[in-house]
């Protein structure tokens, strides 16, 4: 079984993976893969991600879009800065 493109592009990281945790080099590649995967969501969906965690946890709307805020510039991939107003948009249309 060879190595796909992107984890060849990533080999340094599954190999300090390996070296530093119990995982086999498929795990660590896979593991590669869904974190990259994960912190490359489009700024739309994880804010409507994160809405819907947030009110699942019970937090109110004031709440959840100012923590939105503040966590979006944490991400991998720049996202614009965003008011909370545009986050109440991207939340409800």
């Amino acid at each position: 079984m060879g190595m796909s493109s992107p984890e060849v592009l990533h080999a340094p990281l599954i190999r300090r993976l390996q070296a530093t945790t119990a995982l086999e080099p498929g795990e660590a590649g896979r593991v590669v893969l869904e974190v990259m995967d994960y912190f490359s969501e489009p700024a739309s969906e994880l804010v409507r991600r994160r809405h819907r965690e947030l009110r699942e946890d019970g937090l109110a709307n004031a709440d959840i879009f100012s923590r939105i805020r503040t966590e979006l510039p944490a991400y991998r991939v720049p996202v614009p800065v965003l008011t909370e107003r545009q986050i109440r948009r991207i939340v409800y249309g």
